[in-house]
């Protein structure tokens, strides 16, 4: 058996379907070369079949990787396959990822399908796809929930039609994982052919052992190949994390036996630009990339630690991409240094006037605050501010006045269309009254989910204030970011941010493994 696992990052497709967390194509491409510059073998870039706009995102993140294989799901049908090989002609690799269900309750409850329909339907499905490319996937829907004879015969048939790899993914969250590596193990065995195609896993969070599953699916399993997501992103309680099964394999190497590709030191920037796209804050003691996952509090851990940093770290900080030299630029610096700094982080921007925008707000955040962090840009070029040309909404100012014993009032001057309009409100706070009085303009009559604050970078309150805004109109939910020094301001370009994302008209993908 091969000692090199297999990185399939789904951030893209999979990741993408946790409500709110819908990305624009720009942004799918920004985190695309992250990835790449991640070294992930494989970047499932979206669902090219479900919509116009998911068919230009996998298109254009085939155009521009290189160096990773760019991957389009597609239901079990010619339509699906035909427009995901459409999309990824202009791929260096491509692979096609193909999907049926399999176990008894998806069959009759929601493919209306005999198991003999299925079967069929899987083998034709993969025969065609191995026809527009040669590197095919095939995933049992709910395959953990299937009945082993009947998953042996369907996978012993897509082996043979030219699948090259097998998925079998616990869909619903449901496995335990003993149970679950034992359980593609027996399946392997059963099926003839199992030596032809690359073994994979996928597993959802729903009872917070995506992780713990997938690396029993390899230790026990024998599968090569391991799906999952930067932060563990997804529907639900998530996908299988990326950054703690990388680092699982890589500290634990003495019990895995194992390699991967990845260039550790890009998790941490792939993790804050997730997180920074997609409104989807890591919580503090999040494994690998969290605040705190390199913090020690106790006098006898940080006494240990200042002796010999293996007493109570099992890896260190920097392989990941922490680091204590975060300062990269300040007010001095220049147009081709700050164009030179996008660049590193793996951000491309579409046109000089692009670049021009998003340097002019670098100069003003510059005059506000001394010291210039990469978290600091990444917030900037997500801004909508930057590319406020495209979008419905805008912000312009804010004046807000907040006083003991008074009642809070602000003034938010936003462009709709690009004209600008005024609004004014009282509220219980100054956040309150600057929501309010977008509304008052605006009448979305949206629902507020969440609102949430974090300092972008730490150790200084002249850190800006990273605000998520979290709103729900018409069964469709959207995260709305917004980043400034004035958390208030921040706040109101969150919220129009959200209200873009709301208005907008691109399709969302509906399939999940």
């Amino acid at each position: 058996m091969s000692d090199q696992l297999i990185i399939f990052d789904t951030t893209l497709r999979d990741g993408e379907q946790s409500p709110g967390a819908s990305m624009t194509r720009d942004e799918k491409l920004r985190i695309a070369r992250q990835l790449e510059r991640l070294k992930v073998d494989v970047i499932e870039a979206g669902f090219a079949a479900s919509s116009n706009g998911d068919f230009e995102s996998v298109k254009t993140i085939a155009d521009h990787i290189k160096d990773s294989t760019v991957c389009s799901l597609a239901r079990a049908n010619d339509r699906d396959i035909a427009r995901s090989a459409e999309a990824l002609k202009g791929a260096n690799r491509a692979r096609i990822h193909t999907f049926i269900a399999t176990s008894p309750l998806h069959m009759e409850k929601k493919l209306r399908m005999t198991p003999e329909q299925v079967l069929e339907q899987a083998k034709l499905s993969v025969r065609f796809a191995r026809n527009l490319i040669g590197d095919i996937e095939f995933s049992a829907e709910d395959g953990y929930r299937s009945e082993l004879p009947f998953l042996a015969r369907v996978v012993e048939a897509v082996i043979k039609e030219g699948a090259t790899t097998i998925n079998i993914p616990d869909t619903v969250g449901y496995a335990i994982p003993e149970l679950y590596g034992n359980f593609i193990k027996t399946l392997r065995e059963m099926v003839p052919n199992s030596d032809q195609a690359i073994w994979s896993v996928h597993c959802h969070n729903d009872l917070g052992m995506a992780v713990a599953n997938s690396l029993a699916g390899v230790k026990i399993g024998g599968a090569r190949q391991v799906e999952c997501t930067i932060n563990g992103l997804g529907e639900r309680a998530g996908n299988c994390s990326l950054e703690e099964i990388v680092m699982a394999v890589k500290t634990r190497r003495d019990y895995f036996g194992l390699d991967v590709n990845i260039d550790t030191s890009q998790i941490v920037p792939a993790s804050r630009m997730v997180s920074q796209t997609t409104g989807f804050v890591v919580q503090p003691n999040k494994a690998v990339v969290g605040a705190n996952a390199f913090a020690h509090a106790s006098g006898i851990h940080q006494d240990g630690v200042l002796k010999a940093r293996d007493t109570y770290e099992i890896m260190r900080a920097e392989d990941v991409g922490w680091s204590a030299n975060k300062i990269v630029l300040g007010k001095l610096s220049g147009r081709n240094a700050f164009k030179q700094r996008l660049q590193e982080l793996g951000i491309e921007m579409e046109s000089e006037g692009e670049i021009n925008t998003a340097f002019a707000k670098f100069k003003e955040l510059a005059d506000r605050k001394s010291e210039i962090f990469d978290e600091d840009i990444l917030a900037l070029v997500s801004d909508e501010s930057v590319t406020a040309a495209k979008e419905q909404y805008g912000f312009v100012s804010l004046a807000q006045h907040s006083e003991t014993g008074e009642r809070p009032r602000a003034k938010v001057v936003f462009t709709v269309d690009g004209k600008e309009f005024t609004g004014e409100a009282e509220g219980n706070g100054p956040v309150d009254a600057s929501l309010k009085a977008i509304e008052q303009h605006v009448s979305s009559g949206a629902e507020l989910l969440l609102y949430s604050v974090n300092a972008i970078t730490t150790g200084s309150t002249e850190s800006q204030g990273e605000v998520t805004v979290r709103l729900q109109h018409g069964g469709r939910v959207v995260n709305g970011v917004g980043s400034d020094p004035d958390i208030v301001v921040a706040s109101a370009k969150a919220y129009l941010s959200a209200l873009n994302k709301l208005h907008s008209k691109i399709e969302r993908v509906s399939a999940q493994l």
